[in-house]
Order: C-alpha cells, then sequence, then structure tokens
C-alpha cells in the first residue's frame, strides 16, 4: 500500500506541476448504478458506508470528513487511514439495522454488497431509503454480470476483473467532484497492478492447482470457496494458476471430499478479524486441515503449502492487487513456480 500512496503523490505532484485540473462535476449528475438511475444535485455531504471495501475506497478519495457512520468489518482498516478511522461511528462490525444507518441523517448510503442494500437487503431495500430521500450507490463490482438472490454470495456470469473497482472510483470521484484524486488513483492502482504481474515475469503458477478458503459455518464442514468468476479467480488468472472450483458461484459451499479429488497443490486461507464463523480463524482452519482424515493428505497440507490472505484481498476491492503478490510470493517461496 506504501507504494499506492507514493504514485498518488506523484500524480498528484504532476497534476499540480503540469496539468490543469479536471472539469468539475455538473450538477444535477445522474448515474446508472446497478440497474437504477441515481441522482445527485450536489455532491452528498453525509456518507453511511456499508462495507469494508467501499469504505477504504471512500478514504482513498479523500472524504473520510464526509463519512457518518460505517458498518460490515472484516478486519483492521488500512493502516494509512487508522486515525481517521478511529473519528468515525461504527454503527456494527457486522450488518447494521436500517434505523441506525437512518439515524445518522445521510444522503447518501454506499453499500459493497447488494445483500445489505438491494432487493432483498438485510439492512434496507433501495426504495426504502429514497422514500426518506436518500440516495443509495452499490458497487459496480457487485452487480455487473452478477446476479445476487436470497442474500447468498451471488452468481458472477463473467470473470471479475479491477476494471469494475476503477468503474467504481470514477463513479465515485464524480459525484462527489473529486475527479483528480479518482484519477490519480487510478493511476497508482493500475501501475501497482502492472508491478505485480512484472514481479512474477517467468515464474507463473503455470495451471499449479489452488484452492481458495474464505470460511464454513462449521469447521468441518462444507466450505466457502472461491468460485470460478471471482475475484480470486481473477489473481490466479493473472499470475497463470488453476483454480479447483468450476461454479459460477460467487462462494460455493464444497465438501471436503470433492476438493480432495482435484488435490490442491496450494491452499490459500483467509485470515480476518471476524468471528461471525468458527472457521473464520486461520488457526482453526490449518488445525482442521492438519488432522481432518481427507484433508490431511492433501499435498498441500503434506507440505504446508499455505498461503495466509487477507480476507479484504479476496472480495472485490483495491486490496485484490495484494493478492497477487501474495499468491505469487507463496507460491515462489514453495518452489512451485515454473
Amino acid at each position: 500500500m506504501r507504494q499506492i500512496l507514493a504514485a498518488m503523490t506523484f500524480a498528484f505532484g504532476l497534476a499540480g506541476l503540469a496539468a490543469p485540473s479536471l472539469a468539475a462535476t455538473h450538477y444535477p449528475l445522474t448515474v446508472s448504478n446497478c440497474g437504477q438511475q441515481v441522482t445527485f444535485q450536489k455532491a452528498p455531504a453525509r456518507i453511511v458506508s456499508i462495507g469494508q471495501g467501499m469504505t477504504e475506497i471512500l478514504f482513498s478519495l479523500g472524504l473520510a470528513d464526509k463519512i457518518a457512520g460505517t458498518a460490515v468489518w472484516v478486519g483492521p482498516v488500512l493502516p494509512q487511514y487508522a486515525e481517521a478511522n478511529s473519528k468515525i461511528k461504527r454503527l456494527a462490525d457486522n450488518d447494521p439495522s436500517f434505523e441506525s444507518v437512518v439515524g445518522q441523517e445521510p444522503d447518501l448510503v454506499a453499500a459493497e454488497f447488494e445483500w445489505h442494500v438491494g432487493a432483498q437487503g438485510s439492512v434496507g431495500k433501495r426504495e426504502q431509503f429514497k422514500d426518506l430521500g436518500i440516495n443509495t450507490y452499490l458497487a459496480p463490482a457487485d452487480c455487473v454480470a452478477k446476479v445476487n438472490t436470497d442474500g447468498g454470495d451471488g452468481v458472477r456470469g463473467e470473470l471479475f476483473t479491477m476494471d469494475l473497482i476503477y468503474r467504481e472510483i470514477t463513479e465515485l470521484s464524480e459525484i462527489f467532484d473529486v475527479k483528480d484524486r479518482g484519477d490519480a488513483l487510478i493511476s497508482a492502482l493500475k501501475k501497482r497492478e502492472a508491478d505485480a504481474v512484472a514481479s512474477i515475469s517467468g515464474a507463473s503458477g503455470k495451471n499449479l492447482p489452488v484452492v481458495f478458503w474464505f470460511s464454513s459455518k462449521e469447521v468441518s464442514g462444507d466450505a466457502f470457496i472461491a468460485g470460478k468468476n471471482s475475484a480470486p479467480a481473477y489473481i490466479l488468472k493473472t499470475i497463470g494458476a488453476k483454480n479447483v472450483v468450476t461454479t459460477e458461484e460467487e462462494w460455493p459451499l464444497v465438501g471436503w471430499e470433492t476438493i480432495a479429488q482435484a488435490n490442491p497443490a496450494v491452499i490459500v486461507l483467509a485470515t480476518m478479524d471476524r468471528r461471525r464463523y468458527a472457521a473464520d480463524d486461520p488457526k482453526v482452519k490449518v488445525d482442521f486441515l492438519e488432522n481432518d482424515p481427507v484433508t490431511k493428505e492433501l499435498d498441500a497440507v503434506k507440505n504446508k503449502h499455505f498461503v495466509m490472505m487477507d480476507a479484504q484481498s479476496m472480495n472485490p476491492t483495491i486490496r485484490t492487487i495484494d493478492g497477487i503478490e501474495t499468491l505469487a510470493n507463496g507460491i515462489k517461496s514453495f518452489g512451485l513456480a515454473q
């Protein structure tokens, strides 16, 4: 992340020395967002951000002073935003209530996942907020070429790419009239992504079978494993490795007997502070893998080829680029790169 900040500083410097500021946003501004037309009469002044990934993008755009409350966190905020985040009211670590969100008197509710604010939103429906004069914005990564039903993780019909994150940054920077910040952030992230890919040139995974384990409702039960079009799938494609799961579900529940048939060479384990499920704890994951009669026979387990990855890097976020670096370094450290 230091590289992102350095690149942003450089980009901002160039913008100030060599180029005029981008044109200001003209209001009213209408944005097409996840099937709805959302009109802004002016830049929002008070935001409730639901989802850590969404909150960190707002921080990255310099909008911390506009955030009235946040919710849905899986781990610590990016270190450079710790101080700003400590001053913002946390409505809930998981799903906040509709009343707690409305109680902050926001003029915008920005959500990372449609299951929180959508047709069957666990927090509220977009229409409920609209009836109160509150605009809503959903991350494009959770609706473009993706169907979300029954409050689950949804089905993604096309491979996620970082272009969806760049679109989100572009739209938010226009909504808040900070286009120069948005362009600088995108440039920094694209450079970081290009550098990550270049760092593994000639040392790709070469179809190495890999499984991403986010968590499980029951430690010994079926596991939430990354589907074929998810953010982890994008990481795998970038480094040339192979996902052992072929379903279009974002995070399907998969039995370990099925995973054993694919015999992954590497298992990527999500790390997080959240403890909604017993298997949220990475130590619990490792203990299960090394002692279960089925999983202990996997090549990845026998060779202790475990890669610990921040859970946010497994979600469609600005941290997905961190995931590329983390897995590439893991594969190289195991001597598996070809």
